[in-house]
């Protein structure tokens, strides 16, 4: 049964909920609180719980508060006077989504509704792909148009515990993708006009599993965690085989983090703190999804997001898997390279180079141009 936030009795539950909240934040001192999982939160009452504790958090200490939602409802991060709840952002699991099924080519379970690169485009001027769409992994239209909201409301990632840890051996994209391809997911991530969030590890090319993993002291609640798990991924299971035992000490030890096990780490970090150098300056520090034009390269698989207003523009090129030697052609002006995933200082080893009015890149890059100057 679902917590008690809107029935009898249920002012107790809430407070108990919202002076949780505030030890977290007076005492502990946390600077942000992600709810979870509010979808899922039971409560048709005219002040939602979820509105009175933003407010309730809000009114003591600067903390952020921030949604985790399957919904694609605006009203989550629209202010309370505007009808809104007054959260400060939610994720936008679509952004994971739409990069994830083009990257690894995976429509299973809810990436039947991604794979397309209009899909990508749509998460990077729109905050999320599905404002109203018809979702053919739900049967029925989902989500809300985010008009006016601006990209600091939209917390995006590559991966993240949820994403990683529910696939049923808890592989990383480093661990099946290659190291093209987990640049191209860090450019996209972090240049994107929203608010990056890093899993940890990813930073350096973390390969160890994050699988499921519990420690209870209830037998009976670990014999239900064993069969609830088995049973939510048991259509996965001709895909990826048994998971392991969520209660295993050997399931936690497996996900332990190797920072410097990847010979590759230095030079991937290098790539991640060039991507946040790039986002304190240029275009790409604005958080304005307004100020971002996405161009589709249909048969070179690449994007060319355009960011920022002439004469204040930079070019963020992701190629997503494109026929080897295709020349990409260029939108009108010069331009100069600023930054290249093929470069060897980040273990590239097929640099991008210009060929008349097209850029010529490895089949799995990311690259950022700007306007070249005189």
């Amino acid at each position: 049964d679902a917590l008690n936030f809107s029935s009898r009795h249920s002012d107790h539950v809430r407070r108990f909920f919202v002076e949780s909240a505030h030890w977290w934040t007076q005492w502990c001192h946390v600077d942000g609180l992600r709810l979870d999982a509010v979808h899922a939160i039971v409560d048709p009452s005219p002040r939602p719980f979820v509105q009175q504790l933003a407010e309730s958090v809000h009114a003591r200490a600067p903390v952020t508060v921030i949604a985790e939602s399957a919904a694609n409802d605006p009203r989550l991060v629209r202010s309370v006077e505007a009808g809104g709840l007054g959260l400060d952002a939610v994720w936008s699991d679509d952004f994971h989504h739409a990069l994830h099924a083009l990257v690894t080519g995976e429509h299973h379970r809810y990436y039947a509704d991604f794979g397309r690169l209009d899909d990508l485009a749509d998460a990077f001027t729109k905050g999320w792909v599905y404002d109203g769409r018809y979702s053919r992994f739900r049967g029925h239209r989902h989500g809300a148009p985010a008009i006016g909201l601006p990209g600091e409301r939209f917390v995006v990632c590559a991966q993240n515990h949820d994403q990683v840890g529910n696939r049923p051996a808890g592989d990383r994209l480093a661990a099946t993708q290659s190291l093209d391809a987990v640049k191209v997911c860090a450019a996209a991530v972090l240049l994107s006009p929203y608010v990056p969030l890093l899993f940890m590890g990813e930073e350096h090319g973390e390969s160890a599993p994050f699988p499921y993993f519990v420690s209870h002291g209830d037998p009976e609640l670990v014999d239900a965690v064993r069969r609830g798990r088995a049973a939510e991924l048991a259509e996965l299971a001709p895909l990826a085989g048994e998971p392991p035992d969520p209660h295993s000490d050997e399931t936690y030890v497996a996900a332990v983090l190797h920072r410097d096990a990847s010979p590759g780490a230095p030079r991937l970090r290098e790539w991640y703190r060039e991507l946040l150098a790039l986002r304190r300056s240029l275009p790409f520090s604005s958080l304005d999804p307004t100020a971002t034009a996405v161009d589709i390269a249909r048969e070179q698989r690449t994007l060319v997001v355009r960011r920022g207003q002439p004469p204040d523009v930079a070019l963020l090129v992701l190629r997503l898997g494109s026929p080897a030697g295709a020349a990409l052609a260029l939108p009108e002006g010069e331009w100069a390279l600023r930054l290249d995933s093929g470069d060897a200082r980040f273990d590239g080893t097929c640099p991008s180079q210009f060929a008349g009015r097209g850029l010529v890149a490895a089949p799995w890059a990311a690259a950022v141009l700007v306007p070249s100057r005189p």
